[in-house]
């Protein structure tokens, strides 16, 4: 008999959402608590409000440090999956997981850290993506699951634009590798190829610090 997994999400937004939906949906996973993103962001879907709807327990903080029993040193998860969470995991949480993966809208290991399309419009760049990888103690560092790359267009493109493809990739990405995940061996990634923009640099992003240049001025 096929063995039922253990899963959380953490996360924020439309794509967290579905993600969540896609777990509770299956019969292969079950949910133990949603970790919603806190105070959630106004221009998106509630993640909280959905999981309410679902009956889903909540950790309502937004702190995976929370959830119930997670201090218990017997407490274990089978999957952990992150959706644009806003706070780094630590060693101890990531240690009481069997599998931990990020969604993170970068083709990493480019552009690790915040903000990873307004740097690549930013920069040019013709090109961007999404990875699924590992969380490790490190930032957007861990060995890569899966990875999808599209173009973008700085000519034209605003942050806003490129953020609603990536969400339509995202989940393309994530349906084709979950069935699959157990089969999938993780690639390092390449350090000397890396790219990582933290909160303080921000100020340069200038007209691409928001979602269109005109509400960036």
């Amino acid at each position: 008999m096929k063995k039922i997994k253990t899963v959380i999400v953490l996360g924020k937004g439309s794509l967290a959402i579905n993600i969540a939906k896609w777990f509770k949906e299956s019969p292969d996973y079950n949910i133990i608590c949603i970790v919603p993103v806190i105070p959630e962001p106004t221009w998106t879907d509630s993640f909280k409000d959905w999981a309410k709807s679902e009956n889903l327990p909540i950790i309502t903080s937004g702190d995976y440090g929370e959830i119930e029993n997670v201090n218990d040193p017997n407490w274990k998860i089978d999957l952990c999956f992150s959706v644009f969470y806003d706070k780094i995991i630590k060693d101890w949480f990531i240690r009481k997981c069997n599998k931990i993966l990020n969604l993170h809208n970068a083709p990493l290991p480019k552009y690790r850290g915040v903000q990873p399309i307004n740097w690549a419009l930013k920069n040019n760049e013709d090109k961007h993506g999404v990875t699924i990888h590992e969380i490790t103690p490190g930032i957007d560092d861990g060995p890569i699951i899966s990875q999808l790359e599209y173009s973008i267009y700085p000519y034209f493109d605003e942050v806003r634009d490129v953020y609603e493809r990536a969400l339509n990739y995202s989940w393309m990405l994530f349906e084709q590798t979950i069935p699959i995940l157990d089969k999938i061996i993780p690639k390092e990634q390449d350090d000397s190829a890396a790219t990582y923009y933290s909160r303080k640099q921000s100020n340069r992003l200038e007209e691409r610090q928001n979602f269109t240049k005109e509400s960036s001025q």
